[in-house]
């Protein structure tokens, strides 16, 4: 047996001492099956026997860390199915029962387990305890190991065959770090049984209230408009009916009216359905009692108060019945109402917009309709007599539908828009010169006004000294017709129009031609706020037509009208510069003196000087207040103080205001403004009352006088305002950034 034992032969040099790296010198034994059903208490041999699966990689000779140490707490899961044949069960000849595999790499033991699922009828959890289990081999003593247990292999338990179909992250990884592939997961079959019991077992509940508010609050007041029409024509003395459908989206319910034309000899109602759900499919008239929502059994209680329903909760015989819905109706739909086919031909723009957004429906193309042979002939109203020259032409056409004479109606909703609102006039007033070949009328002058709130035109005119003509209405406010038209007719003439009025304009008013040459300030800001209806004075269309008339020839506009003179770090372009470039290169393009006066201001260049000061405007004051002999400084306490009843000393500016106000201080409104913004204030943004105090005393620390000016003209004043007369100088820098025009040599035109 010792020779047995020895690995080499035995020669001196060859010989290695077995106990070496020992630790416990025990005999081992164990118990061993020696025959049939009899155990012994054998000895464990020395040298034990080799694996049936031999390794790869050569053994260390380092003391080896037991399994149960090593993977204590770790094992491998599984998910697998066995098929098991079910007998007598209707529509089902089998079943598939899913379990979870678990193998602990501790001890090699091995558990299944069956996951519960509600209502199975099988007694599910643990299969399998936990055990080594051997392989239903001849040879003894073989267990499944992690070798037999991979995806797509099928081990057989104790006589039930598994299939393994998946396992977890970890043992995924724990099997690749070990060499052993891992193939990927199978798909499960379907199990007929669990298939069957998918549809819905319980009885459906009519009792049961959809809630329908959401879609109530959501799409309450929508409606989808489409026209079309019913073909009647194969009826005796039959038409085609134009019809007007209408979908609710709260309810889902249409709506149908027919559409009479004048004078159709049709008597009764337009309405062709009552508002309500129309079925896709008709045939025949219900029963009563047919659409309720529940079938009633029974009816308990000997009161109608203290009785009750007991519905059919199976609700048998009932008939499911499919609505129309908005995603059927489409152009060239063909719908059956109650068997008659209604054909839709067009939809209205808010429903064009619904399916766009919708359902992606870009194309609405509208259906044409069959052509009648029937037509109903349409009192078409008589032509009004032509004019006959007295008042004007809506009095002559009054006169003809009254015998009364009455005034014509005024457009209200105009007046109300256009009528003078304060400061806000509503007119429009420019300065013109009359074109004439006599000389002595080449010479004057008149003011031309436009009321927007009815079109009106009224001219004055304004004499020269010793011109040889007076001061005086030239043509009282009225309508003034265009040139060219024939005015004794059945048709209204045209009028002028607002926007037919700019600078550089010129216009035929009353038989007389004139030149409009400028505009108040007014006029120039009204238009340019309202651009979208004076097209002369959109800044974006003119800047967009120079840019389409200096692009080809940009460089020349460039080296040609390239300001030199540099103000404030930005190249300033004198306003006659560019009122010649641009009459010499968009001549063609028909450029307008209001379109370069709209440019010019635009992108005026001012210099804001800086004479707001505290001290100037202290003196500035005291000058005032010292010309209108105001002295009420002790009164102005007074107030002060009854406004101030804690005596804090500070008011916000709006008391402020109001109290300078009413002591009736000689003093602008805007000045008053510019006074509180330069007072002392606390951090809650409140004024000093004893520095507004000693600002306003003119006998204490009095400051020197000013030259008396007026208020609104100074020129730190009016800076901040919009608008104003076209400034002598234009920004260059901001115009031709916004000109944007490339070109092929871009040293040209960005060289500044």
């Amino acid at each position: 047996m010792e020779k047995m034992r020895r690995a080499v032969v035995c020669l001196p040099g060859f010989n290695f001492d077995d106990k070496i790296g020992r630790t416990n010198f025990h005999r081992p034994q164990h118990f061993e099956k020696i025959h049939d059903g009899v155990y012994y208490l054998a000895e464990k041999p020395i040298v034990e026997k080799n694996s049936r699966y031999p390794s790869n990689y050569s053994y260390i000779d380092e003391p080896r860390i037991p399994p149960w140490i090593a993977y204590d707490g770790q094992r491998l899961m599984f998910q697998g199915f066995f098929q098991e044949t079910v007998e007598e069960r209707w529509k089902s000849s089998h079943q598939i029962r899913l379990v979870t595999i678990s193998f602990f790499l501790e001890d090699g033991t091995m558990k299944i387990v069956e996951p519960a699922i509600s209502n199975s009828g099988l007694e599910q959890g643990v299969l399998v305890r936990r055990q080594r289990i051997p392989i239903p081999d001849r040879v003894p003593y073989r267990f499944y190991d992690i070798l037999d247990l991979n995806i797509g292999k099928e081990p057989e338990i104790f006589g039930r065959v598994y299939k393994i179909v998946n396992c977890d992250k970890f043992t995924k990884i724990f099997l690749n770090r070990m060499g052993i592939p891992v193939p990927d997961p199978i798909d499960l079959p379907s199990d007929p049984y669990i298939e069957r019991r998918s549809v819905p077992t319980f009885a459906k509940k009519p009792n049961r209230k959809i809630d329908t508010l959401g879609k109530f609050l959501t799409y309450d007041r929508k409606v989808l408009r489409f026209y079309g029409y019913w073909d009647d024509r194969e009826s005796e003395y039959g038409i085609i009916h134009d019809l007007e459908v209408r979908y609710y989206l709260a309810d889902d319910t249409i709506e149908i009216k027919e559409i009479l034309p004048k004078n159709s000899g049709r008597e009764g109602s337009s309405m062709y359905i009552k508002r309500m759900k129309i079925p896709k499919f008709f045939s025949g008239i219900e029963s009563v009692g047919s659409s309720d929502p529940f079938t009633v059994l029974n009816v308990l209680g000997d009161s109608g108060a203290q009785s009750y329903f007991i519905p059919d909760a199976l609700n048998a015989g009932e008939t499911k019945k499919d609505y129309y819905k908005d995603s059927d109706l489409i152009i060239g739909t063909s719908m059956n109402v109650f068997g008659r086919e209604v054909v839709i031909t067009d939809l209205d723009p808010t429903t064009r917009e619904y399916y766009r957004g919708k359902y992606g429906i870009e194309e609405f193309k509208p259906l044409e309709k069959p052509e009648s042979a029937s037509k109903c002939f349409i009192n078409e109203k008589p032509k009004p007599p032509p004019y006959n020259g007295f008042g004007s032409y809506d009095d002559s056409l009054g006169n003809c539908f009254s015998v009364i004479p009455k005034p014509p109606r005024m457009d209200y909703a105009r007046f109300a828009a256009f009528d003078k609102q304060g400061y806000d006039s509503k007119i429009l007033s420019f300065r013109g010169k009359m074109l004439s070949n006599i000389p002595e009328n080449s010479s004057r002058n008149f003011i031309i006004r436009v009321y927007l709130m009815d079109n009106t035109v009224s001219i004055f005119e304004f004499a020269t000294k010793n011109g040889g003509f007076t001061r005086s209405l030239f043509q009282k406010r009225m309508e003034v017709p265009l040139p060219g038209q024939e005015f004794y007719s059945s048709v209204k003439p045209q009028y002028f129009e607002p926007h037919d009025f700019y600078i550089g304009a010129d216009l035929n008013l009353g038989g007389f031609n004139f030149h409009l040459t400028s505009a108040d300030d007014y006029t120039l800001r009204y238009m340019e706020l309202n651009c979208d209806k004076f097209s002369r004075a959109n800044a974006a269309m003119i800047i967009s037509k120079m840019r389409e008339g200096l692009k080809p020839s940009y460089k020349h506009f460039l080296e040609e009208f390239r300001p030199v003179m540099e103000t404030d770090g930005i190249f300033v372009l004198p306003y006659e510069k560019l009122r010649e470039s641009l009459m010499i290169y968009l001549k063609g393009r028909g450029i307008v003196e209001h379109e370069i006066i709209t440019i010019a201001r635009r992108y005026a260049f001012r210099r804001n000087e800086q004479h707001d000061t505290r001290e100037y405007l202290r003196r500035l004051i005291h000058t005032e207040l010292t010309r209108f002999l105001w002295n009420n400084l002790d009164r102005l306490a007074e107030d002060i103080n009854h406004w101030d009843p804690s005596s804090t000393g500070f008011l916000p500016s709006t008391s402020i205001y109001t109290i300078l106000r009413g002591c009736r201080l000689p003093l602008d409104p805007q000045l008053i403004n510019c006074l509180l913004n330069h007072l002392r204030r606390n951090p809650e943004g409140e004024i000093d009352c004893h520095d507004l105090l000693d600002f306003m005393n003119v006998k204490i620390n009095s400051s020197p006088p000013v030259v008396p000016v007026a208020i609104s003209t100074l020129p730190w004043w009016n800076s901040d305002k919009d608008g104003g007369d076209c400034c002598p100088g234009i920004n260059w820098n901001e115009l031709i950034k916004d000109l944007d025009i490339k070109e092929d040599d871009p040293a040209s035109a960005n060289s500044l």
